[in-house]
Protein backbone atom coordinates (compact mmCIF):
# COMPACT_ATOMS: atom_id res chain seq x y z
CA UNK A 1 0.00 0.00 0.00
CA UNK A 2 0.71 2.98 -0.75
CA UNK A 3 1.98 5.52 3.15
CA UNK A 4 2.51 8.88 2.30
CA UNK A 5 2.14 11.18 -1.19
CA UNK A 6 5.05 12.09 -2.95
CA UNK A 7 3.21 14.28 -5.41
CA UNK A 8 6.13 17.18 -4.09
CA UNK A 9 9.20 15.40 -4.45
CA UNK A 10 8.50 13.69 -7.86
CA UNK A 11 7.53 17.49 -9.14
CA UNK A 12 10.52 18.66 -7.79
CA UNK A 13 12.41 16.02 -9.76
CA UNK A 14 10.80 16.17 -12.81
CA UNK A 15 11.57 20.18 -12.93
CA UNK A 16 15.40 19.37 -13.15
CA UNK A 17 15.18 19.52 -16.53
CA UNK A 18 15.47 23.21 -16.39
CA UNK A 19 19.25 23.16 -14.80
CA UNK A 20 19.82 19.93 -16.94
CA UNK A 21 18.23 21.65 -20.28
CA UNK A 22 17.17 17.95 -20.94
CA UNK A 23 13.93 16.53 -20.78
CA UNK A 24 13.09 14.72 -17.77
CA UNK A 25 12.48 10.73 -18.13
CA UNK A 26 10.87 8.59 -15.79
CA UNK A 27 10.65 5.23 -14.83
CA UNK A 28 8.49 3.22 -11.94
CA UNK A 29 8.69 0.19 -10.61
CA UNK A 30 6.84 -1.37 -7.83
CA UNK A 31 8.90 0.59 -5.10
CA UNK A 32 10.91 3.14 -7.04
CA UNK A 33 10.62 6.38 -9.10
CA UNK A 34 13.94 6.35 -11.56
CA UNK A 35 14.62 9.95 -12.97
CA UNK A 36 16.74 9.99 -15.95
CA UNK A 37 18.40 13.69 -16.27
CA UNK A 38 21.25 14.86 -18.75
CA UNK A 39 24.33 12.40 -17.25
CA UNK A 40 22.79 11.67 -13.71
CA UNK A 41 19.88 9.14 -12.51
CA UNK A 42 18.16 9.69 -9.50
CA UNK A 43 16.57 7.14 -7.79
CA UNK A 44 13.74 7.68 -5.39
CA UNK A 45 12.04 5.05 -3.00
CA UNK A 46 8.54 4.74 -3.44
CA UNK A 47 6.13 5.25 -0.01
CA UNK A 48 5.07 1.91 0.08
CA UNK A 49 4.69 -0.15 3.17
CA UNK A 50 4.55 -4.08 2.29
CA UNK A 51 5.01 -7.74 3.71
CA UNK A 52 8.81 -7.38 2.39
CA UNK A 53 9.26 -3.35 2.67
CA UNK A 54 9.18 -0.44 4.45
CA UNK A 55 9.53 3.10 2.59
CA UNK A 56 6.62 4.56 4.57
CA UNK A 57 8.74 7.77 6.01
CA UNK A 58 11.61 10.01 4.78
CA UNK A 59 13.65 8.65 7.24
CA UNK A 60 13.20 4.52 6.37
CA UNK A 61 13.90 6.06 2.79
CA UNK A 62 17.22 7.61 3.43
CA UNK A 63 18.35 4.98 5.11
CA UNK A 64 17.29 2.49 1.97
CA UNK A 65 19.24 5.01 -0.17
CA UNK A 66 22.71 5.24 2.28
CA UNK A 67 22.58 1.37 2.28
CA UNK A 68 21.66 0.88 -1.48
CA UNK A 69 25.10 2.85 -1.97
CA UNK A 70 27.11 0.89 -0.29
CA UNK A 71 26.00 -2.44 -1.06
CA UNK A 72 26.24 -1.37 -5.12
CA UNK A 73 29.50 0.29 -5.02
CA UNK A 74 31.18 -3.65 -4.46
CA UNK A 75 29.66 -4.67 -7.99
CA UNK A 76 29.18 -1.75 -10.00
CA UNK A 77 31.81 0.53 -8.98
CA UNK A 78 32.02 3.87 -10.41
CA UNK A 79 28.22 4.15 -10.94
CA UNK A 80 27.00 5.17 -7.91
CA UNK A 81 28.11 8.33 -7.25
CA UNK A 82 26.31 8.89 -3.40
CA UNK A 83 23.54 9.88 -1.96
CA UNK A 84 21.00 13.39 -2.24
CA UNK A 85 18.66 14.39 0.57
CA UNK A 86 15.51 16.46 -0.70
CA UNK A 87 15.22 19.15 1.98
CA UNK A 88 12.50 22.01 2.92
CA UNK A 89 13.18 25.44 3.17
CA UNK A 90 11.93 27.77 5.26
CA UNK A 91 9.97 29.36 2.53
CA UNK A 92 8.36 25.57 1.83
CA UNK A 93 10.15 25.12 -1.82
CA UNK A 94 12.24 21.96 -1.87
CA UNK A 95 15.52 21.78 -2.47
CA UNK A 96 19.05 19.25 -2.46
CA UNK A 97 20.65 19.57 1.15
CA UNK A 98 18.99 22.81 1.84
CA UNK A 99 16.62 23.13 4.54
CA UNK A 100 15.78 21.77 7.95
CA UNK A 101 13.19 19.11 6.93
CA UNK A 102 13.80 15.87 5.29
CA UNK A 103 11.37 15.13 2.65
CA UNK A 104 12.80 12.52 0.73
CA UNK A 105 15.94 11.30 -0.54
CA UNK A 106 17.55 9.71 -3.79
CA UNK A 107 20.37 7.48 -4.89
CA UNK A 108 22.61 9.32 -7.29
CA UNK A 109 23.53 7.29 -10.19
CA UNK A 110 25.62 8.00 -13.29
CA UNK A 111 23.49 7.92 -15.99
CA UNK A 112 24.30 4.71 -18.84
CA UNK A 113 23.01 3.62 -21.99
CA UNK A 114 19.56 1.73 -21.35
CA UNK A 115 20.91 -0.79 -24.37
CA UNK A 116 23.10 -1.74 -22.36
CA UNK A 117 20.85 -3.62 -20.01
CA UNK A 118 20.73 -7.34 -20.38
CA UNK A 119 17.02 -7.55 -20.92
CA UNK A 120 17.31 -5.32 -23.49
CA UNK A 121 20.01 -7.52 -25.10
CA UNK A 122 18.59 -9.97 -24.92
CA UNK A 123 14.73 -9.05 -26.83
CA UNK A 124 17.68 -7.62 -29.44
CA UNK A 125 18.89 -10.77 -29.92
CA UNK A 126 22.54 -9.15 -28.63
CA UNK A 127 23.40 -11.67 -25.42
CA UNK A 128 26.02 -14.32 -26.78
CA UNK A 129 27.90 -17.25 -25.39
CA UNK A 130 30.82 -15.22 -24.68
CA UNK A 131 29.11 -12.37 -22.53
CA UNK A 132 26.77 -14.67 -20.73
CA UNK A 133 30.14 -16.74 -19.99
CA UNK A 134 31.58 -13.79 -18.61
CA UNK A 135 28.46 -13.20 -16.69
CA UNK A 136 28.02 -15.87 -15.23
CA UNK A 137 31.86 -16.23 -13.89
CA UNK A 138 31.45 -12.73 -12.51
CA UNK A 139 28.78 -13.71 -10.01
CA UNK A 140 31.01 -16.85 -9.08
CA UNK A 141 33.71 -14.18 -7.97
CA UNK A 142 31.06 -12.15 -6.17
CA UNK A 143 29.81 -14.98 -4.53
CA UNK A 144 33.10 -15.86 -3.42
CA UNK A 145 33.67 -12.40 -2.10
CA UNK A 146 29.65 -12.23 0.22
CA UNK A 147 30.00 -12.15 3.73
CA UNK A 148 28.66 -15.42 5.27
CA UNK A 149 26.19 -15.40 7.79
CA UNK A 150 24.71 -18.03 10.01
CA UNK A 151 21.69 -16.87 11.58
CA UNK A 152 19.62 -19.92 11.62
CA UNK A 153 19.08 -23.20 8.94
CA UNK A 154 19.16 -23.47 5.06
CA UNK A 155 15.60 -24.89 5.51
CA UNK A 156 14.30 -22.37 7.61
CA UNK A 157 16.22 -19.58 5.56
CA UNK A 158 14.26 -21.12 2.48
CA UNK A 159 10.78 -21.13 4.81
CA UNK A 160 11.18 -17.67 5.18
CA UNK A 161 11.37 -16.86 1.41
CA UNK A 162 8.17 -19.17 1.18
CA UNK A 163 6.36 -16.90 4.27
CA UNK A 164 7.13 -13.87 2.28
CA UNK A 165 5.64 -14.98 -0.41
CA UNK A 166 2.97 -16.43 0.75
CA UNK A 167 2.42 -12.96 2.49
CA UNK A 168 2.98 -11.28 -1.10
CA UNK A 169 -0.04 -13.34 -2.68
CA UNK A 170 -2.45 -12.56 0.35
CA UNK A 171 -2.19 -8.65 -0.77
CA UNK A 172 -3.52 -9.93 -4.35
CA UNK A 173 -6.75 -10.64 -6.07
CA UNK A 174 -5.00 -12.08 -9.30
CA UNK A 175 -4.78 -15.59 -7.80
CA UNK A 176 -7.93 -17.87 -6.39
CA UNK A 177 -7.65 -18.78 -2.97
CA UNK A 178 -7.82 -22.39 -3.68
CA UNK A 179 -5.28 -22.44 -6.49
CA UNK A 180 -2.92 -20.38 -3.71
CA UNK A 181 -3.18 -22.69 -0.95
CA UNK A 182 -2.59 -25.95 -3.10
CA UNK A 183 0.63 -23.59 -4.81
CA UNK A 184 1.73 -22.99 -1.21
CA UNK A 185 1.27 -26.60 -0.19
CA UNK A 186 3.74 -27.94 -2.79
CA UNK A 187 6.52 -25.56 -2.22
CA UNK A 188 6.43 -26.79 1.39
CA UNK A 189 6.33 -30.24 0.23
CA UNK A 190 9.25 -30.07 -1.84
CA UNK A 191 11.07 -28.12 1.08
CA UNK A 192 10.41 -31.01 3.01
CA UNK A 193 12.29 -33.22 0.52
CA UNK A 194 15.22 -30.91 0.47
CA UNK A 195 15.29 -29.77 4.14
CA UNK A 196 18.77 -31.85 4.88
CA UNK A 197 20.55 -30.40 1.50
CA UNK A 198 19.48 -26.91 2.46
CA UNK A 199 20.64 -27.05 6.50
CA UNK A 200 24.06 -28.99 5.01
CA UNK A 201 24.77 -26.50 2.72
CA UNK A 202 24.11 -23.34 5.28
CA UNK A 203 26.12 -25.22 7.49
CA UNK A 204 29.30 -25.62 4.63
CA UNK A 205 28.53 -21.83 4.46
CA UNK A 206 26.84 -21.25 1.61
CA UNK A 207 24.05 -18.94 2.84
CA UNK A 208 25.21 -15.36 2.36
CA UNK A 209 24.45 -11.58 1.66
CA UNK A 210 23.94 -11.61 -1.80
CA UNK A 211 22.31 -9.56 -4.02
CA UNK A 212 18.54 -10.66 -3.55
CA UNK A 213 17.24 -9.12 -6.98
CA UNK A 214 19.59 -10.89 -9.61
CA UNK A 215 17.85 -10.78 -12.74
CA UNK A 216 18.40 -9.95 -16.46
CA UNK A 217 17.20 -5.88 -16.06
CA UNK A 218 20.06 -5.82 -13.13
CA UNK A 219 22.85 -6.45 -15.32
CA UNK A 220 24.66 -3.76 -17.11
CA UNK A 221 27.66 -3.40 -19.51
CA UNK A 222 29.99 -0.80 -17.79
CA UNK A 223 33.05 -0.41 -20.02
CA UNK A 224 32.12 -3.77 -21.64
CA UNK A 225 32.13 -5.89 -18.71
CA UNK A 226 28.81 -7.77 -17.42
CA UNK A 227 27.84 -5.45 -13.93
CA UNK A 228 25.43 -6.04 -11.04
CA UNK A 229 23.70 -3.15 -9.51
CA UNK A 230 20.50 -2.44 -7.85
CA UNK A 231 20.72 -5.19 -5.02
CA UNK A 232 18.27 -5.65 -2.23
CA UNK A 233 19.29 -3.58 0.29
CA UNK A 234 15.72 -2.69 1.93
CA UNK A 235 15.54 -6.32 3.54
CA UNK A 236 17.99 -8.19 4.76
CA UNK A 237 16.31 -11.62 5.21
CA UNK A 238 15.24 -11.30 1.23
CA UNK A 239 19.16 -11.08 0.15
CA UNK A 240 20.79 -13.45 2.80
CA UNK A 241 20.18 -16.79 0.81
CA UNK A 242 22.02 -19.85 -0.19
CA UNK A 243 24.06 -18.52 -3.41
CA UNK A 244 22.42 -21.16 -5.61
CA UNK A 245 19.13 -19.41 -4.97
CA UNK A 246 20.48 -15.67 -5.40
CA UNK A 247 21.55 -17.17 -9.25
CA UNK A 248 18.32 -18.93 -9.31
CA UNK A 249 16.65 -15.53 -9.92
CA UNK A 250 18.80 -15.15 -13.82
CA UNK A 251 18.24 -18.88 -14.38
CA UNK A 252 14.41 -18.63 -14.33
CA UNK A 253 13.79 -14.66 -15.79
CA UNK A 254 16.08 -16.82 -18.89
CA UNK A 255 13.97 -19.39 -19.10
CA UNK A 256 10.97 -17.75 -18.56
CA UNK A 257 12.26 -15.44 -21.67
CA UNK A 258 12.61 -18.08 -23.78
CA UNK A 259 16.35 -18.66 -23.59
CA UNK A 260 16.83 -22.04 -21.89
CA UNK A 261 19.95 -22.54 -23.89
CA UNK A 262 21.80 -18.99 -21.74
CA UNK A 263 20.09 -20.37 -18.45
CA UNK A 264 21.75 -24.20 -19.03
CA UNK A 265 25.03 -22.45 -19.67
CA UNK A 266 25.06 -19.80 -17.04
CA UNK A 267 24.39 -22.37 -14.55
CA UNK A 268 27.09 -25.10 -16.01
CA UNK A 269 29.58 -21.67 -16.01
CA UNK A 270 28.84 -21.06 -12.48
CA UNK A 271 29.22 -24.78 -11.41
CA UNK A 272 32.57 -24.88 -13.73
CA UNK A 273 33.77 -21.81 -11.51
CA UNK A 274 32.63 -22.74 -7.93
CA UNK A 275 32.67 -26.54 -8.07
CA UNK A 276 28.90 -26.62 -6.00
CA UNK A 277 27.57 -29.75 -7.41
CA UNK A 278 25.74 -30.73 -4.33
CA UNK A 279 23.39 -28.24 -4.88
CA UNK A 280 22.94 -28.62 -8.59
CA UNK A 281 19.47 -30.39 -7.69
CA UNK A 282 18.11 -27.83 -5.67
CA UNK A 283 18.02 -25.27 -8.81
CA UNK A 284 14.67 -26.56 -10.40
CA UNK A 285 13.28 -25.70 -6.95
CA UNK A 286 14.79 -22.28 -6.22
CA UNK A 287 13.99 -21.38 -9.85
CA UNK A 288 10.27 -22.22 -8.79
CA UNK A 289 10.26 -19.83 -5.83
CA UNK A 290 11.87 -17.15 -7.84
CA UNK A 291 9.31 -17.45 -10.48
CA UNK A 292 6.62 -17.56 -7.61
CA UNK A 293 8.77 -14.36 -6.17
CA UNK A 294 7.61 -12.38 -9.84
CA UNK A 295 3.88 -13.47 -9.72
CA UNK A 296 3.30 -12.18 -6.79
CA UNK A 297 5.48 -8.73 -7.15
CA UNK A 298 3.82 -8.33 -10.56
CA UNK A 299 0.28 -9.17 -9.10
CA UNK A 300 0.68 -6.47 -6.73
CA UNK A 301 2.18 -4.22 -9.68
CA UNK A 302 -1.53 -5.05 -11.50
CA UNK A 303 -3.58 -4.35 -8.16
CA UNK A 304 -2.01 -1.07 -7.64
CA UNK A 305 -2.37 0.02 -11.21
CA UNK A 306 -5.90 -0.04 -10.62
CA UNK A 307 -6.54 -2.26 -13.39
CA UNK A 308 -6.88 -6.07 -12.31
CA UNK A 309 -7.13 -7.48 -16.04
CA UNK A 310 -4.71 -7.14 -18.78
CA UNK A 311 -0.82 -7.48 -19.41
CA UNK A 312 0.06 -7.16 -15.91
CA UNK A 313 -1.99 -9.90 -14.81
CA UNK A 314 -1.20 -11.98 -17.67
CA UNK A 315 2.54 -11.74 -16.77
CA UNK A 316 1.40 -12.68 -12.97
CA UNK A 317 0.18 -15.65 -14.59
CA UNK A 318 2.95 -16.65 -16.71
CA UNK A 319 5.22 -16.41 -14.05
CA UNK A 320 3.00 -18.30 -11.49
CA UNK A 321 2.10 -21.37 -13.88
CA UNK A 322 6.14 -21.08 -14.39
CA UNK A 323 6.54 -22.16 -11.06
CA UNK A 324 3.96 -24.59 -10.74
CA UNK A 325 5.87 -26.99 -13.68
CA UNK A 326 8.93 -26.34 -12.29
CA UNK A 327 8.00 -27.90 -9.06
CA UNK A 328 7.43 -31.58 -11.06
CA UNK A 329 10.78 -32.98 -11.42
CA UNK A 330 11.91 -35.60 -13.67
CA UNK A 331 14.15 -38.83 -13.01
CA UNK A 332 17.70 -38.85 -13.13
CA UNK A 333 19.53 -39.80 -16.43
CA UNK A 334 22.59 -39.76 -18.05
CA UNK A 335 24.26 -39.08 -21.42
CA UNK A 336 27.52 -39.64 -21.80
CA UNK A 337 29.42 -38.56 -25.11
CA UNK A 338 32.35 -40.05 -26.20
CA UNK A 339 34.66 -39.44 -29.69
CA UNK A 340 38.00 -38.36 -30.76
CA UNK A 341 39.01 -34.46 -30.73
CA UNK A 342 37.06 -33.00 -33.69
CA UNK A 343 33.90 -35.28 -32.96
CA UNK A 344 31.64 -32.14 -31.66
CA UNK A 345 31.37 -33.55 -28.45
CA UNK A 346 31.34 -30.79 -26.58
CA UNK A 347 28.70 -28.62 -29.09
CA UNK A 348 26.52 -31.66 -29.05
CA UNK A 349 27.15 -31.91 -25.03
CA UNK A 350 26.54 -27.97 -24.44
CA UNK A 351 23.12 -28.03 -27.38
CA UNK A 352 21.61 -31.56 -25.04
CA UNK A 353 21.89 -29.83 -22.04
CA UNK A 354 18.74 -26.99 -21.86
CA UNK A 355 16.81 -30.29 -23.58
CA UNK A 356 17.15 -32.72 -20.93
CA UNK A 357 16.07 -32.68 -16.84
CA UNK A 358 14.43 -30.51 -14.58
CA UNK A 359 15.04 -26.70 -15.46
CA UNK A 360 18.06 -25.16 -16.05
CA UNK A 361 18.53 -28.41 -17.73
CA UNK A 362 21.73 -31.25 -17.48
CA UNK A 363 24.80 -30.42 -15.69
CA UNK A 364 27.45 -30.54 -18.36
CA UNK A 365 30.24 -32.79 -17.29
CA UNK A 366 33.52 -31.71 -19.31
CA UNK A 367 36.50 -33.61 -19.05
CA UNK A 368 38.73 -30.40 -20.50
CA UNK A 369 37.35 -27.94 -18.12
CA UNK A 370 38.40 -30.13 -15.66
CA UNK A 371 41.87 -30.59 -16.42
CA UNK A 372 42.36 -27.15 -16.89
CA UNK A 373 39.93 -26.52 -13.46
CA UNK A 374 42.62 -28.70 -11.89
CA UNK A 375 45.53 -26.82 -13.04
CA UNK A 376 43.89 -23.50 -11.98
CA UNK A 377 43.86 -21.85 -15.40
CA UNK A 378 40.57 -20.59 -17.07
CA UNK A 379 39.09 -23.32 -19.66
CA UNK A 380 40.80 -20.87 -22.78
CA UNK A 381 43.96 -21.07 -21.56
CA UNK A 382 46.36 -24.18 -22.68
CA UNK A 383 48.01 -26.12 -20.91
CA UNK A 384 51.37 -27.72 -20.84
CA UNK A 385 52.07 -31.68 -22.90
CA UNK A 386 52.59 -32.61 -19.20
CA UNK A 387 48.96 -32.02 -18.01
CA UNK A 388 48.03 -34.96 -20.54
CA UNK A 389 50.17 -37.24 -18.63
CA UNK A 390 48.24 -40.71 -18.26
CA UNK A 391 48.47 -40.20 -14.35
CA UNK A 392 46.88 -36.51 -15.14
CA UNK A 393 43.58 -38.51 -17.27
CA UNK A 394 43.28 -40.80 -14.51
CA UNK A 395 42.54 -38.12 -12.16
CA UNK A 396 39.99 -36.65 -14.35
CA UNK A 397 38.66 -39.52 -15.56
CA UNK A 398 37.93 -40.09 -11.65
CA UNK A 399 36.78 -36.66 -10.98
CA UNK A 400 33.91 -37.16 -13.92
CA UNK A 401 32.74 -40.34 -12.18
CA UNK A 402 32.84 -38.39 -8.61
CA UNK A 403 30.74 -35.90 -10.04
CA UNK A 404 28.29 -37.69 -12.14
CA UNK A 405 27.56 -40.06 -9.46
CA UNK A 406 26.98 -36.70 -6.83
CA UNK A 407 24.57 -35.45 -9.08
CA UNK A 408 23.13 -38.82 -10.39
CA UNK A 409 22.15 -39.84 -7.02
CA UNK A 410 20.70 -36.43 -5.88
CA UNK A 411 17.95 -36.99 -8.48
CA UNK A 412 19.66 -34.65 -11.12
CA UNK A 413 20.68 -34.95 -14.97
CA UNK A 414 24.03 -35.04 -16.15
CA UNK A 415 25.87 -35.20 -19.72
CA UNK A 416 29.57 -36.25 -19.65
CA UNK A 417 32.10 -35.38 -22.25
CA UNK A 418 34.93 -36.63 -23.08
CA UNK A 419 37.34 -38.98 -25.10
CA UNK A 420 36.56 -42.19 -23.64
CA UNK A 421 38.74 -44.22 -25.74
CA UNK A 422 39.72 -46.41 -22.94
CA UNK A 423 37.18 -49.31 -22.14
CA UNK A 424 37.69 -48.88 -18.00
CA UNK A 425 36.68 -45.52 -18.40
CA UNK A 426 33.83 -46.51 -20.20
CA UNK A 427 32.63 -49.00 -17.64
CA UNK A 428 32.75 -46.99 -15.14
CA UNK A 429 30.52 -44.37 -16.10
CA UNK A 430 28.20 -47.10 -17.01
CA UNK A 431 28.11 -48.42 -13.81
CA UNK A 432 27.92 -45.32 -12.17
CA UNK A 433 24.68 -44.90 -13.65
CA UNK A 434 22.99 -48.42 -12.69
CA UNK A 435 24.54 -48.16 -9.13
CA UNK A 436 22.62 -44.97 -8.93
CA UNK A 437 19.55 -46.40 -10.47
CA UNK A 438 19.54 -43.77 -13.28
CA UNK A 439 18.59 -44.05 -16.81
CA UNK A 440 22.18 -43.89 -19.42
CA UNK A 441 22.50 -43.48 -23.25
CA UNK A 442 26.02 -43.52 -24.20
CA UNK A 443 27.13 -42.29 -27.44
CA UNK A 444 30.32 -42.67 -29.64
CA UNK A 445 30.48 -40.18 -32.31
CA UNK A 446 31.65 -41.29 -35.19
CA UNK A 447 33.14 -38.98 -38.46
CA UNK A 448 36.18 -39.87 -40.97
CA UNK A 449 39.89 -38.66 -40.19
CA UNK A 450 39.39 -35.68 -42.85
CA UNK A 451 36.39 -34.26 -41.15
CA UNK A 452 38.33 -34.55 -37.47
CA UNK A 453 41.39 -33.10 -38.77
CA UNK A 454 39.59 -29.98 -40.40
CA UNK A 455 37.73 -29.87 -37.73
CA UNK A 456 40.71 -29.59 -34.78
CA UNK A 457 42.79 -27.40 -37.31
CA UNK A 458 39.83 -24.62 -37.23
CA UNK A 459 39.37 -24.15 -33.35
CA UNK A 460 39.78 -20.51 -32.00
CA UNK A 461 39.28 -20.51 -28.61
CA UNK A 462 37.97 -23.62 -27.20
CA UNK A 463 38.96 -25.41 -24.13
CA UNK A 464 39.86 -28.79 -25.98
CA UNK A 465 44.22 -28.32 -26.05
CA UNK A 466 43.97 -31.13 -28.91
CA UNK A 467 45.83 -30.68 -31.94
CA UNK A 468 46.47 -32.52 -35.28
CA UNK A 469 49.09 -34.18 -33.67
CA UNK A 470 47.42 -35.25 -31.08
CA UNK A 471 44.10 -36.31 -32.89
CA UNK A 472 46.68 -38.39 -35.29
CA UNK A 473 47.62 -40.74 -31.51
CA UNK A 474 43.46 -40.91 -31.14
CA UNK A 475 43.02 -42.72 -34.67
CA UNK A 476 45.91 -44.52 -34.07
CA UNK A 477 44.55 -46.49 -31.25
CA UNK A 478 42.53 -49.52 -31.82
CA UNK A 479 38.80 -48.52 -30.25
CA UNK A 480 36.29 -51.14 -32.52
CA UNK A 481 36.04 -52.37 -29.03
CA UNK A 482 33.94 -49.62 -28.27
CA UNK A 483 29.95 -50.73 -27.68
CA UNK A 484 28.40 -47.64 -27.34
CA UNK A 485 25.62 -46.52 -29.86
CA UNK A 486 27.90 -45.27 -32.59
CA UNK A 487 25.97 -42.01 -34.14
CA UNK A 488 27.77 -40.62 -37.17
CA UNK A 489 28.66 -36.82 -36.27
CA UNK A 490 29.22 -35.54 -40.09
CA UNK A 491 26.02 -33.69 -39.97
CA UNK A 492 24.22 -30.51 -38.23
CA UNK A 493 24.09 -30.16 -34.17
CA UNK A 494 20.51 -29.69 -34.12
CA UNK A 495 19.90 -32.96 -35.96
CA UNK A 496 22.40 -34.67 -33.80
CA UNK A 497 20.90 -34.23 -30.70
CA UNK A 498 17.64 -35.07 -32.15
CA UNK A 499 19.18 -38.41 -32.62
CA UNK A 500 20.58 -38.81 -29.30
CA UNK A 501 17.40 -37.74 -27.78
CA UNK A 502 16.10 -40.38 -29.66
CA UNK A 503 17.71 -42.92 -28.35
CA UNK A 504 16.81 -45.20 -25.64
CA UNK A 505 18.37 -45.43 -22.35
CA UNK A 506 19.72 -48.46 -20.56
Amino acid sequence: MVAEDQSESIAYLEALRFAAKDAVERIETHISYIFLVGDLAYKMKRAVKLPYVDFSTPRLRLEACEKEVALNRVTAPGLYIGVRRIMRRKDGSLAFEEGEELVDAVVEMVRFDQEALFDRMAVQGRLTVELMTRAARMIARFHRGAHVIHEGSGSKNIDGVLRINAAGFATSRVFETDELAEFNRAFEARLAVHGRLLDSREAAGKVRRCHGDLHLRNICLIEGEPRLFDCIEFNDQIATVDTLYDLAFLLMDLWHRGFPEFANLVANRYLDETDDEDGYVLLPYFMAIRAAVRAHVTATQAEESGMPSGKLVAEARSYFDLARSLIDTKPARLIVIGGFSGSGKTTVAEALGAELGSPPGARIVESDRIRKAMHGVPAEERLPPIAYQPEISEKVYGEIARRTWEILCAGGTVVADAVFDRAVDRARLEAVASEAGASCTAVWLDAQPMLLRRRVGARIGSPSDADVEVLSRQLAADVKDVEWRRVDADRDPGELVRAILALPGQ
